[in-house]
């Protein structure tokens, strides 16, 4: 009967601590390994590196189609733009023009 109530008393004064270290290692290996540990916080951070390479190149093309589209406003017109957009919509040319043909399924506009 001792030998019994020792193992009893050694399992319940082992088991808590065993428990809680089991707790700890796995909030230790997700602070690390899982989406939300370090690991995805450096795969995150290049994802938003590329994110922000992108937006940069989506700016400058925002704003050189902003220019374009400004320049064929009423207030200011350009006839170069202009005559440039007609040329190509309508698809004509002049006598002097050089005319580089493109490949069937590839437009400029």
């Amino acid at each position: 009967m001792r030998i019994g109530v020792w193992i009893k008393r050694k399992t319940l004064a082992v088991l808590p601590p065993l428990v809680l270290l089991g707790v700890a290692a796995f909030f230790g290996w997700s602070a690390t390994q899982g989406d939300r540990g370090s690991s995805g916080f450096v795969a995150r951070q290049e994802e938003l590196r590329a994110a922000l390479i992108q937006q940069q190149r989506a700016a400058v093309e925002l704003a050189a189609w902003e220019r374009r589209v400004a320049s064929l406003r009423d207030r200011r017109l350009d006839r170069d733009v202009l005559d440039e957009r007609v040329r190509s919509m309508l698809n004509l040319s002049e006598a002097n023009d050089i005319v580089v043909m493109y490949p069937p399924g590839q437009k400029l506009f």
